[in-house]
């Protein structure tokens, strides 16, 4: 959410960022905020000037009152029994009006970063740099699925009787293999400095209204009925939502944060083949990280997280791509954003397996996550979060990128600590 100040001094900067995300039909949204915000500013004043007014008239009544000047006190009362009437519509007015605005701003995007190429969809994103050398081996590569199966590694027939289409029991050296990324993953963030976290799987409205849009709420988060609690899609939203209605100090800045948790996404309108198996799914698990910082740090925040996820990647030997996501591919909250994806040489092309993103300001003025200045003077934080891993696609772009022609998958070197030193899988059939 932009500050309203900003829209009000520079409306014509806004509505050209509504154009720049192809969301023209938001264009009127724009001078009505503005026309709402006038009214209520006026209604405030007025609201502000009748109360002084009141305790002024209050201050008189006593004081004639002391005087034993009862008839000229009660011809004042007259007067503040008129200011009344008003002062209850204008009270009544005000918060309406307060909330039509805030239900507007919400829906307007942020304002991108100008270096945020221009394109209406993720068609237009622009790729950044290549990563290691991609390889297509001499031998089918079989679905990733397929390549689990042939180690008893996951059972999706029972997954549908259990849970239905999208979910999955991942088994043995599989499901292993799956912990074994999380693990790793953990300890090699707590080596860049994080600290490790452990959220909430669910999160109340509130939260979930502060650290996403309307339209991504709608696709992906599940609520549990009878209660004001959301199913976490990603662990970002808990770890933002720690600092709900907080003031941080400067002097502990940046604070950054890993974690762990399962997620939960409705995940709307994904079809088609490679959506099959582990790709799409319901339930996943992800280590996740994000960092509350100055407004002036972020930038360079956005670098070292995205380039974290790629290290991560190489050192298991998988070949990645940065994408930086175009202004149309860019949720409303994000001021910048890099995808990860990494290599699969069965499709002989890319796919993403993380997201980056820097939101500015956006999350912290609608969660009023605060920081309170060496001059004593607040000013909202800056919140950026990053895909360290998601295993279910970690899992495929391991599988492919490690398989050999007889059935057998390598296991990468940093992962071999956490699978009990092994340095192979061999299928069972």
């Amino acid at each position: 959410m932009i500050d309203i100040k900003f829209l009000r001094e520079n409306p014509e900067i806004v509505k050209q960022n509504i154009k720049n995300k192809f969301q023209d039909k938001k264009l009127p949204l724009v001078d009505e905020v503005i026309e709402l915000d006038a009214k209520y500013r006026a209604v405030k004043t007025e609201a502000d000037g009748i109360r002084a007014q009141k305790n002024k008239i209050a201050k008189e009544i006593g004081a004639l009152m002391a005087q034993g000047k009862r008839d000229e006190a009660e011809q004042v009362k007259a007067k503040v029994a008129e200011y009344a009437g008003r002062l209850a519509q204008l009270e009544k007015e005000e918060p309406e009006l307060e909330k039509k605005i805030t239900d507007i701003m919400m829906v307007i995007p942020n304002i991108i970063d100008p270096s945020v190429p221009i394109g209406k969809d993720d068609s237009e994103n622009v790729e950044v740099t290549r990563y290691g050398e991609p390889a297509v081996p001499d031998f089918e590569i079989p679905y990733h699925t397929d390549i689990m199966e042939r180690f008893n590694g996951i059972d999706l027939d029972a997954a549908r009787r259990v849970a239905g289409n999208g979910f999955y029991y991942l088994m043995g050296d599989i499901a292993r293999l799956h912990s074994a990324c999380t693990a790793y993953a953990r300890d090699f963030m707590i080596n860049k400095g994080f600290t490790y976290c452990v959220p909430p799987f669910m999160i109340r409205s509130g939260v979930v209204t502060g650290v996403m849009s309307f339209a991504e709420m709608d696709a992906m988060m599940y609520k549990i009925e009878g209660e004001d609690l959301y199913l976490i899609g990603t662990s970002e939203h808990s770890m933002i939502g720690k600092y709900i209605d907080t003031i941080v100090e400067e002097d502990t800045l940046p604070h950054t944060l890993t974690s762990y948790s399962p997620c939960f996404r409705k995940e709307k309108g994904a079809h088609g083949i490679e959506e099959r198996g582990v790709y799409r799914i319901h339930q996943f698990e992800k280590q996740e990280m994000i960092v509350v910082c100055r407004p002036e740090e972020s930038p360079e925040w956005f670098d070292k997280l995205w380039s974290y996820t790629v290290e991560l990647f190489r050192s298991m030997d998988v070949p990645v791509r940065t994408l930086e996501c175009c202004s149309g591919d860019l949720a409303d909250l994000k001021v910048k954003s890099f995808d990860v994806e990494a290599w699969s040489p069965r499709q002989k092309k890319y796919f993403e397996v993380g997201s980056c993103s820097n939101l500015g300001d956006a999350q912290a003025r609608r969660l009023k996550i605060r920081v309170n200045g060496k001059d004593g003077k607040k000013y909202y934080a800056h919140t950026l979060n990053n895909t360290v891993v998601a295993p279910p696609r970690m899992l495929i772009a391991l599988l492919e990128n490690n398989l050999n022609a007889d059935g057998s998958v390598n296991i990468p070197e940093v992962l071999r600590p956490y699978m009990g030193g092994k340095d192979k899988l061999v299928p069972v059939k």
